[in-house]
């Protein structure tokens, strides 16, 4: 995951909030079209897809460079989909939580990538401070002299553009920087720079997501050290919480398949990839009973294809991208799993 540092936005074009037309024709595809899937009793499907409403300047440089890149390959889950085009469409605040390596993040980049709309993604490790988020004074230069000046921080930028702010690793947070936060949860939520005396309202276009392992009740598992309890108040502000699984042994195979096409040129590709994806179903199966404690995710699939083509060794490949991950005494068991694939 990659978090985002002031020292890669500029904070010198602000943006205005003056009335807006269309600034992308992308209202005029259907859901079929951008994303592979039809909703039920959608029609054409062409309503539920927003677009930004826009001003009469287009976007600038510096926020087209912000809009991610599409992954032609990229897989949507229907309802996680649903739920984060409402966001977009309907301004809603959009959580999306699950197991690790599922593409939560991705998801939502994938949407703001097929939008065509700007996204800012700031991982909320621990060392994400409300400086960072807000703002601080700095020495600057100007006209020749030493002065010191506020400079905005990430949440300033974005709340006066139209970007999507993705919150990655959201339960995560530390709690002076989550309430820093809250007040932007609502659909209104203006926000106060306190040390500048001044009140920014939201560009009608900003659009606020987030995504988390835990749902925020804490990490009752072991897998996810590092995570928080947070506040139900805060959560309770998110308008839709979408919950996004791992796939279908299926879905995966086509998925490990697409991100690693070079295996293609093997014999036994088909084959080779729908094993290795039932290795990583039989370690999830082992987790929900509790016999293993660590998970093969879609990630994992990838790398695990991925090594193979490196060391042209589909056990060495396995060895080195999940199983010395696992506790010395499960590895018994996961070599069990793979035993029982590959024989």
């Amino acid at each position: 995951m990659r978090s985002a540092s002031r020292s890669a936005i500029s904070t010198s074009t602000p943006i205005t909030s003056k009335p807006r037309s269309g600034l992308l024709s992308v209202s005029a595809s259907s859901v079929a079209d951008l994303f592979g899937i039809r909703f039920p009793g959608s029609g054409t499907d062409r309503s539920v897809v927003p677009s930004l409403s826009g001003t009469t300047d287009p976007l600038s440089d510096e926020l087209k460079a912000h809009i991610p890149d599409p992954d032609p390959n990229y897989v949507f889950e229907p309802t996680v989909t649903r739920s984060l085009l409402a966001g977009f469409g309907h301004n809603r605040r959009v959580m999306v939580h699950g197991p690790h390596g599922t593409g939560k993040s991705t998801h939502v980049e994938q949407v703001a990538a097929r939008l065509g709309w700007p996204l800012l993604r700031i991982n909320l490790d621990g060392h994400i401070t409300r400086m960072d988020l807000v703002g601080r004074d700095a020495i600057v230069v100007r006209d020749g002299l030493q002065v010191t000046a506020f400079q905005e921080g990430l949440l300033p930028w974005a709340i006066q553009r139209p970007v999507a702010l993705l919150f990655d690793e959201f339960d995560a947070g530390r709690p002076d920087v989550m309430f820093v936060i809250q007040r932007l949860l609502e659909r209104d939520g203006r926000f106060t720079l306190l040390d500048q005396n001044r009140v920014l309202t939201p560009h009608p276009d900003f659009r606020l997501f987030a995504t988390t392992n835990t749902v925020g009740l804490g990490d009752l598992t072991g897998l996810y050290r590092g995570t928080n309890v947070l506040n139900q108040a805060q959560i309770d502000r998110w308008n839709i919480v979408a919950h996004l699984d791992y796939m279908a042994a299926d879905v995966e195979a086509n998925v490990v398949g697409s991100h690693v096409p070079e295996l293609a040129n093997r014999s036994d590709a088909d084959s080779l990839i729908e094993s290795l994806v039932a290795v990583a179903q039989l370690t999830r199966v082992g987790y929900a009973a509790g016999d293993i404690s660590t998970v093969m995710s879609p990630r994992t699939s990838i790398f695990w294809a991925e090594n193979i083509l490196t060391f042209h060794d589909v056990r060495l490949a396995f060895e080195l991208s999940f199983l010395n991950k696992c506790d010395e005494a499960e590895k018994a068991v996961v070599d069990e799993y793979y035993q029982r694939v590959f024989g």
